[in-house]
């Protein structure tokens, strides 16, 4: 599978003066392959954000390189070009919408582009769709759920056709209700629509459902593997300030209780069905 994304040797801080700033990103080195779904944990200042805006040329690296479809986001000419395979969603979709009609929010990228109305039209009526918004189309935004606010803003996003999408915890600002939305909705774009996700979340739970998860600390990655084989590291996730699935805490537990359960729980049912085989 090819990469879409490909960052090498990035270092990053917010000052440039040698003096008054550390490095949030040092010396980081990672691949997004097209089409798959990546998880990035990481607690408060370990630099998620800024690898989201990394990656989407936002802001441009200190040192080494990020190339999206073999563009580096350091070239000024391809800033469009990139920032329109690569978009980018908020924590706050207040933030992201910009109409008081919730398809003129969504037809405004495609607008922007100088696209026909028809291809807007057909462009605005796909997006709302994807993320299960249709009827919401003549609502205006600011009557949505935070659930709903936020589709709309990924709907958007989706408008512009991108191959990619960065969300920086997405859900954070949601109830459970729009959590599990706009995660379903992320996940059928992945598998239905094949767009490259990747999931800046400090929810564990959400973390469980991508193809590949990324640990981050003090600017840095420290772990890099599929979700059970990272989430069955608890001491050395909790020794970073993070937590783990809550069926996967509960095995550790009883693990530490003498009870022999699988490490690499991540679900309840997982954790049921091994009691059950092992006690009852």
């Amino acid at each position: 599978m090819d990469n879409i994304i490909e960052i090498k040797d990035v270092s990053f801080r917010y000052s440039s003066e040698e003096e008054s700033g550390d490095y949030v990103i040092k010396n980081l080195s990672l691949t997004i392959e097209k089409g798959s779904f990546t998880a990035v944990l990481g607690h408060n200042g370990s630099g998620k954000s800024t690898l989201a805006k990394l990656i989407n040329g936002l802001i441009k690296p200190e040192s080494g390189s990020v190339e999206v479809l073999g563009m580096s986001t350091s070239d000024e000419d391809k800033e469009t070009e990139i920032r329109r395979n690569v978009g980018l969603v908020f924590q706050n979709p207040d933030n992201q919408l910009v109409a008081t009609i919730v398809e003129e929010d969504v037809a405004f990228g495609p607008e922007n582009l100088g696209m026909p109305p028809e291809e807007i039209r057909r462009r605005v009526d796909d997006a709302l769709k994807r993320v299960d918004m249709y009827d919401y189309r003549s609502h205006a935004p600011h009557k949505l759920s935070g659930g709903q606010k936020q589709r709309v803003a990924i709907a958007g996003i989706i408008a512009m056709e991108p191959q990619c999408i960065v969300l920086d915890e997405p859900t954070a600002m949601l109830d459970p209700k729009g959590r599990d939305e706009v995660m379903d909705a992320i996940i059928s774009l992945n598998k239905n629509s094949g767009i490259t996700i990747v999931l800046i979340t400090h929810f564990m739970d959400e973390a469980v459902r991508a193809g590949r998860v990324v640990v981050m600390d003090n600017g840095g990655i420290i772990m890099d593997d599929t979700p059970r084989k990272v989430f069955s590291n608890v001491s050395e996730l909790k020794s970073i300030g993070l937590d783990v699935p809550q069926a996967t805490e509960l095995a550790f537990r009883m693990n530490g209780m003498g009870y022999e359960m699988p490490r690499d729980i991540l679900t309840k049912e997982e954790f049921i069905k091994a009691f059950m085989e092992k006690y009852a």
